[in-house]
């Protein structure tokens, strides 16, 4: 799934494209329902931003396009009449200007608003503070991961709550879990203030420097990866073979190293397959 970086990524891309400039042609496809676009053409669209894992596309009379990626999804720009990488029955969404032509493929959620509604539009109005935001609140994402809906989630679960925070997907929860020296199946009630601000801290810092934002520790590239999609590789840091386990909702695996990231007395024990089954309560004599 893109992540709040891919998102910002994708954002620049369109900006220079879609800023300023008059919509000559828009159609949009299934499946889902198909918002009217040709509302907007002959409109100027006044700006392009990503917010969380949303993006945003506004136009002079007060129309705006939000779209959503999920997991397959992705934006391209073309010169007019040039080809185009995938296959016209993918589009989910062609916005033509003078100059270009921007495509959405396969995203599952596009819909055209009124601006005025983003801020009670839950999609939008429900995301807790965006990471790559400049003004991004450490407190208020810190007081949303203290909710009490969040407190018995682990945290690899709940950092990625964009309710909770705006921007973590599969691949910064393992960096930034990894970087804070936090197990993933830790409960949300069993961490202190300063580990949560530690890991939140941990996952701007990643999130930016992937965008080349620069950051408090001085990143300015994308960073190597140290857990994610390397279980059964030995750590980066300490040499010990990493672990993986299904988590969450969409049972995706969490990798971790057992040694810079240790477990806690009384925190759950990662399962051990994709078989749902209770999960048990971690045990010093379990490891």
């Amino acid at each position: 799934m893109p992540e709040g970086d891919a998102l910002y990524r994708f954002a620049a891309k369109l900006r220079p494209a879609l800023e300023g400039k008059v919509i000559r042609a828009a159609r949009s496809h299934g499946p889902g329902p198909v918002p009217r676009v040709q509302k907007i053409v002959g409109q100027r669209c006044t700006s392009v931003r990503a917010q969380g894992k949303n993006m945003l596309i506004s136009f002079e009379k007060g129309l705006a396009l939000r779209g959503h990626l999920r997991m397959y999804g992705t934006w391209h720009v073309y010169r007019p009449g040039d080809p185009w990488k995938r296959p016209e029955r993918e589009a989910r969404l062609v916005l033509e200007v003078d100059d270009a032509v921007i495509v959405n493929f396969s995203a599952p959620v596009i819909e055209l608003v009124e601006e005025r509604s983003l801020g009670y539009h839950p999609p939008v109005s429900n995301l807790g503070p965006d990471l790559l935001d400049d003004a991004f609140d450490l407190e208020e994402a810190l007081t949303r991961l203290r909710h009490p809906s969040r407190e018995m989630l682990t945290i690899g679960d709940a950092i990625m709550d964009q309710r909770a925070v705006a921007g973590v997907g599969n691949i910064w929860k393992h960096e930034s879990l990894f970087h804070a020296r936090i197990n993933p199946w830790r409960r949300v009630s069993e961490l202190s203030d300063e580990e949560l601000r530690l890991l939140l801290g941990k996952a701007q810092a990643l999130l930016r420097a992937s965008v080349h934002k620069e950051t408090a520790l001085g990143l300015t590239r994308r960073p190597t990866m140290y857990v994610y999609s390397r279980a059964g590789q030995p750590c980066r840091r300490c040499r010990a073979t990493l672990r993986s386990a299904p988590q969450g909702v969409d049972i995706r695996h969490t990798a971790w190293c057992p040694k810079c990231q240790p477990p806690v007395e009384g925190q759950l024990e990662p399962p051990r397959s994709r078989v749902d089954r209770p999960l048990a309560t971690y045990r010093r004599d379990s490891r």
